[in-house]
């Protein structure tokens, strides 16, 4: 819509503006100001002078929420100036914090009835090598294509995140043998130096018995012995 002629009417800009607060004062925006500045907004809405735009927050790791911040979404959830939430996990079943009840992805049923899921596949081999590919350029490491191909295959097998570290690794590697971009050798080099998290959690299983405390109890080990 075309704008008015005339500046709007800015509502309580001098309790907004930090040139009208004292010095050294800080503190949250009075539920006063808050109102009437509410108020203003609609009367502008309902004139057509102004249109909301909602915002987005997005929260990473939901279900590191407790019960009274899920408890405060729901309730923001229903104001007129609300902004889009976005929220983003990878738990299943699991407690909610704060409760002894569980629920998918630790988030309460009468949240989750509000969300829009998204479902989610694996990434299959060509996107794992486009993502590693947009890697090694943000990160200026040059890569053969054969060590990127080694590179994939890694990350399919053990995980994204795990592939994409090996990157700046295998690119010092690739230095200290004064190599101009990284082959498959160095990717084998970090491969040998660096363990996944199924390789370690095989290595603490197979010797855990070396270690000075160990909670994994064998199959074969008598329940009496377990609790001394």
């Amino acid at each position: 819509p075309t704008p008015p002629s005339t500046p709007l009417p800015r509502a309580c800009a001098p309790c907004l503006c930090p040139g009208h607060l004292p010095a050294g004062d800080t503190g949250e925006i009075k539920s006063e100001v808050r109102e009437q500045i509410d108020q203003k907004v609609a009367e502008w809405r309902e004139e057509g002078k102004a249109e909301i735009v909602p915002g987005v927050l997005f929260i990473d790791e939901v279900h590191m929420l407790d019960i009274e911040c899920f408890s405060f979404l729901n309730r923001a959830l229903e104001s007129d100036l609300a902004p889009i939430l976005v929220v983003a996990t990878n738990r299943g079943i699991t407690r909610i914090r704060g409760t002894n009840y569980k629920s998918p992805h630790g988030i309460p049923i009468d949240l989750l009835d509000r969300l829009l899921i998204i479902s989610t596949v694996p990434y299959t081999d060509k996107e794992v090598k486009q993502i590693l590919r947009i890697r090694c350029e943000e990160e200026d490491v040059e890569m053969s294509d054969d060590a990127l191909a080694l590179l994939t295959k890694v990350g399919m097998e053990t995980s994204l995140r795990y592939a994409i570290h090996m990157i700046i690794a295998a690119a010092l590697v690739c230095a200290k043998r004064k190599g101009s971009e990284v082959e498959v050798e160095d990717i084998k080099r970090v491969y040998t130096l660096f363990v996944d998290v199924k390789r370690s959690t095989q290595f603490l299983t197979e010797y855990q018995n070396e270690f000075m405390f160990n909670e994994i109890v064998p199959a074969d080990a008598d329940m009496h012995d377990a609790h001394v």
